[in-house]
């Protein structure tokens, strides 16, 4: 197996292939005059499986856009240079969260992002804790993965919460209960006693969110908020402000991808939060690391990604 890391996440690919015991393989990236660019491999990839890491949000030089091209780009090069197969690792998969028609004539990125991809010979694409399971499951039709980091999160509230806590896992909206569900079954199985539910109502339409309605009993209890992503956090902050108003003890948000729009620190900086705590499927600047300071606890990744890569490639191994 050779595994490739563009340069935007370099930081976490050298993580990756630290756990894998691998050198990252070499490659060039060279830009041009007119923000045009090329990428390609230093070395032969001739009938290897080739994994190529590259999360796809936005940030200081690059648009989610931008790193989603320059993904298809390799990933293409990669083939026309004899890869025998090529797997995306893309611990957070941008656009799939328009996954379906809401209003009339709305696009399907998910489904065109997936498109775009397999046009150029994707192989094989892995993510974490996609949007929506089932759209992304219909979209790609060449092989995918999706690793939950639920074990992560699992692992760290154990530490944090006492026995005698009474523990309420809360999803913030209702298209998330399943989710919110299986962190609470693992968490119990784990912990070795019971996570309640709860569930909040929300409606967003062109940027803003409302609805009301509460369903759970949180009087008292630590109120683990859980969700897939946080972008400018008003789901997060609307949530911990309706279990404080109800009697929570503590209200702790988790969510596996950060990201954070620029006044996200803000938004949660509320007293009603006690910590964030996310993933590293995308990297934080400094910047926003610090204007959270203590509340927020990010959580490595790379070992999700790692089980499964040695797991994908030696099935392979063995059905050769």
């Amino acid at each position: 197996m050779k595994l490739f890391g563009l340069e935007s996440t370099r930081e976490f690919a050298e993580r990756l292939a630290g756990r894998l015991e691998l050198a990252l393989s070499s490659h060039e990236e060279r830009e041009f005059g007119d923000e045009e660019f090329k990428i390609r491999a230093l070395e032969s990839v001739r009938g290897e499986r080739v994994a190529l890491v590259q999360t796809l949000n936005s940030d200081s030089r690059y648009s989610a856009s931008d790193k989603l091209c320059r993904l298809a780009f390799f990933v293409g090069s990669l083939k026309d240079a004899g890869a025998a197969e090529v797997v995306a690792v893309s611990p957070y998969l941008a656009f799939a969260r328009k996954d379906r028609r809401t209003k009339q004539r709305d696009p399907i990125t998910t489904r065109y992002v997936a498109a775009m991809l397999e046009a150029v010979g994707l192989d094989m694409v892995i993510t974490a804790d996609v949007h929506n399971l089932a759209a992304y499951e219909n979209a790609f039709r060449c092989k995918k993965e999706n690793l939950e980091a639920a074990r992560l999160f699992v692992n760290h509230f154990e530490s944090i919460v006492v026995s005698e806590e009474r523990v309420v896992v809360l999803s913030p909206d209702a298209g998330g209960v399943k989710r919110a569900r299986a962190f609470a079954e693992l968490f119990e199985a784990s912990h070795g006693r019971p996570a309640e539910l709860a569930f909040m109502e929300k409606k967003r339409s062109e940027g803003k969110v409302t609805g009301e309605a509460f369903a759970g009993h949180v009087d008292g209890a630590t109120v683990i908020v859980i969700d897939d992503l946080i972008s400018g956090g008003t789901t997060m902050a609307r949530a911990a402000r309706a279990c404080s108003r109800r009697g929570a003890s503590r209200v702790c948000c988790a969510a596996t991808h950060a990201v954070f729009s620029r006044d996200t620190a803000t938004t949660l900086g509320i007293p009603e939060i006690e910590s964030v705590v996310v993933t590293d499927t995308v990297a934080l600047t400094p910047l926003q690391s610090e204007a959270f300071g203590s509340k927020l606890v990010v959580l490595d990744s790379t070992a999700l990604f790692a089980e499964a890569l040695q797991r994908i490639f030696l099935q392979r191994g063995a059905a050769s």
